[in-house]
């Protein structure tokens, strides 16, 4: 994975609004890597931890909170987000339909998703 990606991956984790969540395959599509999902997973594993990225806000593609474990305890997440107001389908499933965010169509990020020739 190259450096770029990752910087990538967490420019668009931290501008993931408040009280919304997105997919790791929705942050690979829109860097132009639609098959790099897990990457994109790998990258915020391995985010500096002085970003303060706001990754309980990723999850897979169904809603699932995949990542859970990274918090420390597998309900941490589940708990960030319902700080922010995300409901839940069931216990570990985000209500994406209500609170999906797709970076792909945020004007703020255009920058990102501009590759050369």
């Amino acid at each position: 994975m190259s450096e770029d990606f990752a910087s990538r991956v967490y420019q668009v984790t931290a501008s993931i609004p408040y009280g919304r969540v997105t997919t790791f395959g929705r942050i690979a599509r829109a860097l132009g890597s639609p098959r790099s999902a897990r990457m994109v997973g790998w990258a915020l594993n391995r985010s500096p931890r002085e970003l303060n990225l706001p990754a309980h806000r990723v999850v897979n593609r169904n809603g699932v909170l995949s990542g859970a474990l990274h918090f420390g305890h597998p309900d941490a997440m589940a708990d960030l987000l319902r700080e922010e107001g995300v409901t839940f389908v069931d216990e570990i499933t985000v209500d994406l339909d209500a609170f999906v965010w797709d970076p792909a169509e945020d004007p703020s990020l255009d920058e990102l998703f501009v590759f050369p020739d």
